[in-house]
Protein backbone atom coordinates (compact mmCIF):
# COMPACT_ATOMS: atom_id res chain seq x y z
CA UNK A 1 0.00 0.00 0.00
CA UNK A 2 1.38 3.53 -0.80
CA UNK A 3 0.35 6.34 1.74
CA UNK A 4 -0.73 9.40 1.33
CA UNK A 5 2.91 11.42 0.81
CA UNK A 6 3.62 8.77 -2.22
CA UNK A 7 0.76 9.79 -4.16
CA UNK A 8 1.01 13.56 -4.36
CA UNK A 9 1.80 14.63 -7.93
CA UNK A 10 4.69 16.78 -6.41
CA UNK A 11 7.28 13.73 -6.34
CA UNK A 12 6.33 13.57 -10.21
CA UNK A 13 10.02 14.96 -12.10
CA UNK A 14 11.32 14.72 -15.48
CA UNK A 15 13.68 11.88 -16.21
CA UNK A 16 16.32 14.62 -16.31
CA UNK A 17 15.92 15.96 -13.64
CA UNK A 18 16.45 12.35 -12.03
CA UNK A 19 19.76 11.97 -13.57
CA UNK A 20 20.66 15.36 -12.15
CA UNK A 21 19.29 13.89 -8.52
CA UNK A 22 21.37 10.88 -9.30
CA UNK A 23 24.28 12.08 -10.31
CA UNK A 24 24.12 14.18 -7.42
CA UNK A 25 23.76 11.28 -4.76
CA UNK A 26 26.43 9.24 -6.76
CA UNK A 27 28.67 11.83 -6.39
CA UNK A 28 28.32 12.39 -2.61
CA UNK A 29 28.39 8.92 -1.97
CA UNK A 30 31.15 8.20 -3.20
CA UNK A 31 33.00 11.15 -1.87
CA UNK A 32 31.50 9.63 1.63
CA UNK A 33 32.61 6.49 0.74
CA UNK A 34 36.33 7.44 0.32
CA UNK A 35 35.91 9.66 3.70
CA UNK A 36 34.95 6.90 5.79
CA UNK A 37 37.73 4.97 4.39
CA UNK A 38 40.38 7.19 5.17
CA UNK A 39 41.23 8.35 1.86
CA UNK A 40 39.51 11.43 2.21
CA UNK A 41 40.66 15.05 3.63
CA UNK A 42 41.55 15.31 7.10
CA UNK A 43 39.38 15.66 9.48
CA UNK A 44 38.98 19.60 11.00
CA UNK A 45 36.21 18.88 13.51
CA UNK A 46 36.41 16.56 16.49
CA UNK A 47 33.31 14.72 17.34
CA UNK A 48 30.93 17.59 19.26
CA UNK A 49 29.45 17.02 22.42
CA UNK A 50 26.09 19.12 22.84
CA UNK A 51 26.03 21.18 25.19
CA UNK A 52 21.37 21.18 24.99
CA UNK A 53 19.64 18.44 26.79
CA UNK A 54 16.29 18.97 25.55
CA UNK A 55 14.89 16.34 28.25
CA UNK A 56 15.75 19.26 30.50
CA UNK A 57 13.21 21.42 29.08
CA UNK A 58 10.33 18.71 30.09
CA UNK A 59 11.35 17.32 33.23
CA UNK A 60 9.90 13.96 34.25
CA UNK A 61 6.20 13.98 35.70
CA UNK A 62 4.35 11.66 37.74
CA UNK A 63 1.53 9.84 36.28
CA UNK A 64 -1.79 11.67 36.31
CA UNK A 65 -4.40 9.27 34.96
CA UNK A 66 -5.37 10.93 31.89
CA UNK A 67 -4.77 8.75 28.45
CA UNK A 68 -3.71 9.67 25.22
CA UNK A 69 -4.30 8.27 21.48
CA UNK A 70 -1.42 9.85 18.79
CA UNK A 71 -2.30 10.02 15.73
CA UNK A 72 0.24 10.39 12.78
CA UNK A 73 2.79 9.61 15.48
CA UNK A 74 5.81 9.64 13.06
CA UNK A 75 9.22 10.11 15.58
CA UNK A 76 7.20 10.69 18.33
CA UNK A 77 7.52 13.85 19.29
CA UNK A 78 3.64 14.77 20.90
CA UNK A 79 3.91 10.99 22.21
CA UNK A 80 6.97 11.96 23.84
CA UNK A 81 5.60 15.56 25.00
CA UNK A 82 2.58 13.63 26.73
CA UNK A 83 4.53 10.86 27.92
CA UNK A 84 6.55 13.04 29.87
CA UNK A 85 3.84 15.54 31.18
CA UNK A 86 2.65 12.47 32.76
CA UNK A 87 -0.07 11.07 30.52
CA UNK A 88 -0.67 7.37 29.66
CA UNK A 89 0.03 5.97 26.06
CA UNK A 90 -3.10 4.63 24.54
CA UNK A 91 -1.65 3.58 21.16
CA UNK A 92 -0.27 5.25 18.15
CA UNK A 93 -0.75 5.07 14.40
CA UNK A 94 1.58 5.90 11.48
CA UNK A 95 1.28 5.26 8.18
CA UNK A 96 5.10 4.80 7.96
CA UNK A 97 6.99 1.64 9.17
CA UNK A 98 10.26 3.27 10.13
CA UNK A 99 8.01 5.75 12.79
CA UNK A 100 6.79 2.58 14.07
CA UNK A 101 10.40 0.96 14.70
CA UNK A 102 10.96 4.12 15.89
CA UNK A 103 8.27 3.82 18.59
CA UNK A 104 8.62 0.62 19.88
CA UNK A 105 12.59 0.68 19.85
CA UNK A 106 11.78 3.57 22.12
CA UNK A 107 9.14 2.58 24.15
CA UNK A 108 8.90 -1.50 23.93
CA UNK A 109 5.81 -1.17 25.95
CA UNK A 110 3.46 0.79 23.88
CA UNK A 111 0.77 -0.45 21.41
CA UNK A 112 1.83 0.95 18.22
CA UNK A 113 0.29 0.56 14.62
CA UNK A 114 2.62 1.47 12.01
CA UNK A 115 2.30 0.34 8.02
CA UNK A 116 -0.66 -0.85 6.83
CA UNK A 117 -2.05 -1.19 10.27
CA UNK A 118 -1.39 2.61 10.86
CA UNK A 119 -3.41 3.44 8.16
CA UNK A 120 -5.93 5.67 10.14
CA UNK A 121 -8.61 5.45 7.26
CA UNK A 122 -9.32 2.23 7.62
CA UNK A 123 -9.53 2.30 11.65
CA UNK A 124 -13.37 2.23 13.17
CA UNK A 125 -12.15 4.37 16.17
CA UNK A 126 -15.60 3.93 17.92
CA UNK A 127 -13.61 0.89 20.04
CA UNK A 128 -12.03 3.42 21.84
CA UNK A 129 -14.34 4.95 23.23
CA UNK A 130 -14.13 5.36 26.85
CA UNK A 131 -10.71 4.41 26.81
CA UNK A 132 -9.09 7.86 25.82
CA UNK A 133 -9.19 11.04 27.36
CA UNK A 134 -6.93 12.89 24.70
CA UNK A 135 -6.30 12.55 21.21
CA UNK A 136 -3.27 14.41 19.82
CA UNK A 137 -1.82 14.73 16.03
CA UNK A 138 0.18 15.95 13.76
CA UNK A 139 -2.21 16.00 10.16
CA UNK A 140 0.02 16.15 7.40
CA UNK A 141 1.26 19.37 6.85
CA UNK A 142 1.89 19.21 2.90
CA UNK A 143 -1.42 20.35 2.03
CA UNK A 144 -0.94 23.75 3.66
CA UNK A 145 2.86 24.60 3.62
CA UNK A 146 4.54 25.85 0.72
CA UNK A 147 7.18 23.09 -0.06
CA UNK A 148 4.10 20.82 -0.21
CA UNK A 149 2.45 22.95 -3.13
CA UNK A 150 -0.62 24.36 -0.57
CA UNK A 151 -3.26 21.94 -2.80
CA UNK A 152 -5.12 21.83 0.50
CA UNK A 153 -8.28 19.83 0.21
CA UNK A 154 -6.99 18.59 -3.64
CA UNK A 155 -4.01 17.05 -2.10
CA UNK A 156 -4.38 13.17 -1.25
CA UNK A 157 -1.87 13.88 1.68
CA UNK A 158 -4.70 15.72 3.39
CA UNK A 159 -5.81 13.80 6.76
CA UNK A 160 -7.51 16.53 8.89
CA UNK A 161 -10.89 15.12 8.12
CA UNK A 162 -9.53 12.13 9.25
CA UNK A 163 -8.46 13.12 12.79
CA UNK A 164 -11.57 14.70 12.58
CA UNK A 165 -13.85 11.76 12.02
CA UNK A 166 -11.40 10.29 15.16
CA UNK A 167 -12.21 12.83 17.31
CA UNK A 168 -16.11 12.52 16.86
CA UNK A 169 -15.83 9.05 17.14
CA UNK A 170 -13.86 8.93 20.54
CA UNK A 171 -15.30 11.59 21.49
CA UNK A 172 -12.58 12.76 24.36
CA UNK A 173 -12.57 15.13 26.92
CA UNK A 174 -10.11 16.97 24.93
CA UNK A 175 -8.01 17.25 21.54
CA UNK A 176 -5.13 18.70 20.59
CA UNK A 177 -3.88 19.05 16.65
CA UNK A 178 -0.55 20.21 14.76
CA UNK A 179 0.27 21.99 11.96
CA UNK A 180 2.10 24.74 9.74
CA UNK A 181 1.30 28.01 10.19
CA UNK A 182 0.10 28.56 6.52
CA UNK A 183 -3.35 26.49 7.17
CA UNK A 184 -4.30 29.91 8.81
CA UNK A 185 -3.99 31.97 5.90
CA UNK A 186 -6.43 33.17 3.82
CA UNK A 187 -6.13 30.76 0.89
CA UNK A 188 -7.04 27.85 3.64
CA UNK A 189 -9.58 30.14 5.97
CA UNK A 190 -12.61 28.20 4.22
CA UNK A 191 -11.16 24.91 4.63
CA UNK A 192 -10.51 25.81 8.01
CA UNK A 193 -14.02 26.56 8.76
CA UNK A 194 -15.73 23.95 7.06
CA UNK A 195 -13.46 20.73 7.77
CA UNK A 196 -12.13 21.74 11.13
CA UNK A 197 -14.01 24.14 12.64
CA UNK A 198 -17.91 23.47 12.03
CA UNK A 199 -17.44 19.50 12.76
CA UNK A 200 -15.48 20.02 15.39
CA UNK A 201 -17.58 22.73 17.02
CA UNK A 202 -21.06 20.99 17.16
CA UNK A 203 -19.20 19.18 20.65
CA UNK A 204 -15.96 20.94 21.61
CA UNK A 205 -14.93 24.62 22.35
CA UNK A 206 -12.13 25.67 20.22
CA UNK A 207 -9.15 27.72 20.37
CA UNK A 208 -5.97 27.93 18.23
CA UNK A 209 -2.63 29.71 19.18
CA UNK A 210 0.97 29.39 17.72
CA UNK A 211 4.14 28.55 19.44
CA UNK A 212 7.01 29.72 18.72
CA UNK A 213 10.18 27.02 19.40
CA UNK A 214 12.58 29.32 20.49
CA UNK A 215 10.63 30.55 23.34
CA UNK A 216 10.70 26.87 24.90
CA UNK A 217 14.62 26.73 24.72
CA UNK A 218 14.53 25.01 21.53
CA UNK A 219 17.49 26.11 19.43
CA UNK A 220 15.61 26.47 16.10
CA UNK A 221 13.39 29.08 14.06
CA UNK A 222 10.19 27.23 14.17
CA UNK A 223 6.40 28.01 14.92
CA UNK A 224 3.45 26.08 14.65
CA UNK A 225 -0.30 26.20 15.22
CA UNK A 226 -2.26 24.38 17.56
CA UNK A 227 -5.78 23.39 17.30
CA UNK A 228 -7.49 22.73 20.75
CA UNK A 229 -10.93 21.75 21.93
CA UNK A 230 -12.51 20.38 24.81
CA UNK A 231 -15.92 18.88 25.67
CA UNK A 232 -17.02 21.23 28.46
CA UNK A 233 -17.53 24.79 28.63
CA UNK A 234 -16.03 25.60 31.64
CA UNK A 235 -12.73 23.82 31.15
CA UNK A 236 -12.65 25.17 27.96
CA UNK A 237 -13.00 28.99 29.80
CA UNK A 238 -10.05 28.78 31.87
CA UNK A 239 -7.74 26.89 29.57
CA UNK A 240 -4.51 29.43 29.31
CA UNK A 241 -2.35 28.07 25.86
CA UNK A 242 1.48 27.66 27.34
CA UNK A 243 3.59 30.58 28.11
CA UNK A 244 7.22 31.09 26.93
CA UNK A 245 9.65 29.35 28.92
CA UNK A 246 12.94 30.93 27.14
CA UNK A 247 13.89 33.68 25.56
CA UNK A 248 16.59 34.53 22.57
CA UNK A 249 18.78 37.72 22.32
CA UNK A 250 20.43 37.77 19.30
CA UNK A 251 21.56 41.59 19.80
CA UNK A 252 18.90 43.18 18.37
CA UNK A 253 17.14 43.94 21.79
CA UNK A 254 14.21 41.34 20.66
CA UNK A 255 12.61 39.40 23.47
CA UNK A 256 10.39 36.32 24.18
CA UNK A 257 7.32 36.29 21.96
CA UNK A 258 3.80 36.32 23.40
CA UNK A 259 1.66 32.85 22.43
CA UNK A 260 -0.41 34.53 19.71
CA UNK A 261 -3.63 33.60 20.93
CA UNK A 262 -6.28 33.41 18.09
CA UNK A 263 -9.73 32.76 19.87
CA UNK A 264 -10.82 33.01 23.29
CA UNK A 265 -8.59 33.68 26.29
CA UNK A 266 -5.71 35.59 27.42
CA UNK A 267 -2.20 34.84 27.89
CA UNK A 268 -0.86 35.26 31.08
CA UNK A 269 2.55 36.43 31.47
CA UNK A 270 5.48 34.10 32.63
CA UNK A 271 7.04 34.93 35.98
CA UNK A 272 10.95 33.53 34.81
CA UNK A 273 12.55 33.07 31.93
CA UNK A 274 15.62 31.38 31.06
CA UNK A 275 18.36 32.01 27.43
CA UNK A 276 17.41 30.06 24.78
CA UNK A 277 21.30 28.73 23.74
CA UNK A 278 21.97 29.59 20.01
CA UNK A 279 22.57 26.62 17.43
CA UNK A 280 26.60 26.44 18.05
CA UNK A 281 26.58 26.72 21.59
CA UNK A 282 23.45 23.98 21.32
CA UNK A 283 25.88 21.92 19.49
CA UNK A 284 29.26 22.35 21.72
CA UNK A 285 30.76 23.82 18.90
CA UNK A 286 33.74 26.57 19.25
CA UNK A 287 32.68 30.12 19.86
CA UNK A 288 33.61 31.96 15.93
CA UNK A 289 32.09 35.49 17.44
CA UNK A 290 28.46 34.77 15.48
CA UNK A 291 25.96 32.69 17.10
CA UNK A 292 21.78 32.11 16.00
CA UNK A 293 19.07 30.09 16.20
CA UNK A 294 18.86 27.44 13.55
CA UNK A 295 16.82 27.84 10.25
CA UNK A 296 13.79 25.57 10.27
CA UNK A 297 14.84 21.94 9.90
CA UNK A 298 13.50 20.50 6.95
CA UNK A 299 11.53 17.11 6.72
CA UNK A 300 13.46 14.57 4.51
CA UNK A 301 11.02 13.71 3.11
CA UNK A 302 9.39 16.92 1.79
CA UNK A 303 10.18 17.94 -1.85
CA UNK A 304 10.23 15.59 -5.29
CA UNK A 305 13.16 13.38 -3.83
CA UNK A 306 14.24 11.92 -0.45
CA UNK A 307 16.86 13.86 1.04
CA UNK A 308 19.78 14.09 3.47
CA UNK A 309 19.73 17.27 3.40
CA UNK A 310 17.60 20.03 6.35
CA UNK A 311 18.11 22.94 4.13
CA UNK A 312 14.71 24.63 3.49
CA UNK A 313 15.12 27.53 1.88
CA UNK A 314 17.39 30.35 0.03
CA UNK A 315 17.51 32.42 3.02
CA UNK A 316 18.00 29.44 5.18
CA UNK A 317 20.99 28.54 3.32
CA UNK A 318 22.91 31.92 4.09
CA UNK A 319 22.23 31.81 7.74
CA UNK A 320 23.89 28.03 7.51
CA UNK A 321 26.92 29.91 5.83
CA UNK A 322 27.09 32.34 8.51
CA UNK A 323 26.61 29.89 11.03
CA UNK A 324 29.22 27.63 9.28
CA UNK A 325 27.15 24.54 9.76
CA UNK A 326 26.94 22.15 6.34
CA UNK A 327 22.94 21.52 6.44
CA UNK A 328 23.73 19.10 3.30
CA UNK A 329 24.99 15.80 3.30
CA UNK A 330 23.80 15.10 7.09
CA UNK A 331 25.39 12.13 8.64
CA UNK A 332 24.22 8.89 10.12
CA UNK A 333 25.92 9.74 13.23
CA UNK A 334 28.81 11.85 14.80
CA UNK A 335 31.56 9.92 14.11
CA UNK A 336 30.84 9.89 10.32
CA UNK A 337 30.37 13.38 10.12
CA UNK A 338 33.47 13.43 11.98
CA UNK A 339 35.06 12.03 9.04
CA UNK A 340 33.81 13.04 6.06
CA UNK A 341 34.79 17.15 6.00
CA UNK A 342 32.09 18.90 4.66
CA UNK A 343 32.57 22.11 2.06
CA UNK A 344 34.40 24.77 2.97
CA UNK A 345 35.25 23.38 6.43
CA UNK A 346 32.14 23.83 8.11
CA UNK A 347 30.41 21.22 10.73
CA UNK A 348 28.67 18.68 9.15
CA UNK A 349 25.22 17.73 11.17
CA UNK A 350 24.30 14.30 12.36
CA UNK A 351 20.86 12.54 12.38
CA UNK A 352 21.44 12.79 16.42
CA UNK A 353 22.19 16.62 16.06
CA UNK A 354 19.23 17.13 14.44
CA UNK A 355 17.09 15.48 16.33
CA UNK A 356 18.62 17.46 19.08
CA UNK A 357 17.78 20.66 17.40
CA UNK A 358 14.27 19.41 17.30
CA UNK A 359 14.06 19.06 20.73
CA UNK A 360 14.24 15.02 20.85
CA UNK A 361 16.67 13.65 23.60
CA UNK A 362 20.07 11.61 22.89
CA UNK A 363 18.16 8.36 24.22
CA UNK A 364 15.85 8.84 21.76
CA UNK A 365 17.01 6.91 18.75
CA UNK A 366 15.47 7.93 15.73
CA UNK A 367 15.32 4.53 13.17
CA UNK A 368 15.61 3.94 9.86
CA UNK A 369 18.01 5.16 6.75
CA UNK A 370 18.83 8.96 7.22
CA UNK A 371 16.90 10.52 4.78
CA UNK A 372 13.86 9.09 6.59
CA UNK A 373 15.38 9.57 10.29
CA UNK A 374 15.12 13.03 8.66
CA UNK A 375 11.89 12.70 7.44
CA UNK A 376 11.13 11.39 10.69
CA UNK A 377 12.58 14.14 12.98
CA UNK A 378 11.54 17.16 10.27
CA UNK A 379 7.81 16.41 10.61
CA UNK A 380 7.70 16.17 13.97
CA UNK A 381 6.12 18.40 16.99
CA UNK A 382 9.37 19.54 18.97
CA UNK A 383 9.05 17.33 21.98
CA UNK A 384 9.22 20.58 24.35
CA UNK A 385 6.63 22.18 22.75
CA UNK A 386 4.46 18.90 23.21
CA UNK A 387 4.85 18.87 26.37
CA UNK A 388 4.40 22.55 27.45
CA UNK A 389 0.96 22.11 25.76
CA UNK A 390 -0.21 18.58 27.34
CA UNK A 391 0.84 20.55 30.92
CA UNK A 392 -1.49 23.13 29.88
CA UNK A 393 -3.82 21.03 28.82
CA UNK A 394 -3.75 18.63 32.10
CA UNK A 395 -3.84 21.97 33.93
CA UNK A 396 -7.26 22.83 32.70
CA UNK A 397 -8.58 19.40 33.14
CA UNK A 398 -7.14 19.13 36.72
Amino acid sequence: MKSPREKSPGWNITEAERAVYRNRSQASSAAKAKALRGEGPKPIHPINVPKLHPEDLMPKLPSHGLRSLSLFSGGGGLDLGFDRAGFTHVASYDILPDAGKTLTQNRPDWKVFAGESGDVTQIDWRSYRGLVDIIHGGPPCQPFSVAGHQKGKEDSRDMFPEFVRAVLEIQPVAFVAENVTAILGKKFSSYVAEEIEKPLSEKYYLTKFILSAPDFGIPQIRKRVFFVGFKMDKVATKYQPPQGTHYWEDGSGSGPSKPIQLDLFSPGKPSKLHRCMGIREALGLPDIGFDALAPTIRSGLTGPRHTTSVLSSVSAQKNWEKLQIWPNGVAANREEAHLFVAKKGHFRLSVADCGMIQGFPEFWRIEGAVYMGLGQIGNAVPPPLAYRVAESIHQALS
